[in-house]
């Protein structure tokens, strides 16, 4: 059956090279047949149509297109993370996991999705919330990953974490990655994380740059709650982020919960969309192996 993608919005990256050039192809083909929304960032580009600000995609789209990098693509994702919006990732070149649609096959792709002819996925986020004081003073989401690192600093930070209230470990070392499977391929990959598959119910704890050797990264069940602390007795800079999104002024006193949220977004990719594959053309596996 076809979808009814009434309104369907649209964002990219602004100072991407190519941008202009491929929401426009993209604006005039989508116009013909539906309502489109652009956001704020990239209205220069089509002045013709009709902008928001991203954050009100939800409001009005049926569908949120993200063109560019994974970047984009996870921008769009938290803005709609509240929504039961699905979500379309086109690739302007970058390496790209989430993006999987290549701008030159981009109207191809999209005329047979818009006619109901795609591949459904779910990816669950994260929530981070700095406790201080039993209250919650911060709270944001995080597709890929939650960090926790230190920040114009030359020493460790000492952190502890517990899982579902139980002791899990105490660290000396550049921080905590806490990601989903999602984020597998992202910063946890280049820490010495695994890969994790998408379809997996579980989170990855990989540490960065621990001082001990043994402490290594570990895949719990994603319904758990992850609790960690500072402990170490003088303020140090610390940081916390969430998909590279600061969350400013954290102290040694501070507690950061991390959580599953319970709705999960929609991904929806060309038929015959396959995991395995991405990961040996992204990165680089058996070349020059042919079946």
């Amino acid at each position: 059956m076809q979808p009814n993608f009434k309104t369907i919005g649209i964002l990219g990256k602004p100072s991407d090279p190519g941008i202009a050039e491929t929401l426009t192809v993209l604006y005039q083909f989508l116009k013909q047949n539906h309502s489109v929304l652009i956001d704020n960032h990239c209205a220069q580009f089509i002045t013709e149509a009709e902008s928001s600000h991203i954050n009100d995609f939800g409001k009005y789209c049926n569908l949120v297109i993200a063109v560019g990098g994974d970047g984009t693509f996870l921008a769009a994702a938290r803005a709609i993370a509240t929504f039961d919006i699905p979500l379309i990732g086109v690739n302007l070149g970058r390496l790209g996991f989430l993006v999987d649609i290549s701008s030159d096959q981009l109207l191809e792709n999209l005329t047979a999705i818009l006619a109901g002819h795609f591949d459904q996925e779910q990816r669950y986020l994260l929530r981070a919330q700095i406790i201080r004081d039993n209250q919650v003073i911060h709270e944001e989401t995080a597709v890929n990953e939650v960090v926790i690192h230190r920040w114009v600093t030359p020493s460790m930070i000492e952190l502890t974490t517990k899982i579902n209230g139980v002791f899990l470990n105490a660290q000396r070392s550049d921080g905590l990655i806490v990601s989903t499977p999602t984020g597998s391929t992202a910063y946890a990959l280049s820490a010495g994380g695994p890969i994790l598959h998408p379809s997996l119910q579980a989170l990855v704890l990989v540490p960065l740059n621990p001082h001990a050797f043994s402490n290594r990264p570990i895949v719990i069940d994603d319904t758990a709650e992850i609790e960690i602390n500072f402990s170490q007795t003088k303020q140090i800079n610390a940081l916390v982020t969430c998909d590279h999104v600061e969350i400013p002024e954290v102290v040694i006193s501070d507690k950061i919960l991390i959580n599953k949220v319970p709705k999960p977004i929609t991904i929806l990719h060309p038929e015959g969309h396959d995991f395995f594959n991405t990961l040996r053309n992204k990165l680089s596996w058996s070349a020059g192996y042919h079946t």
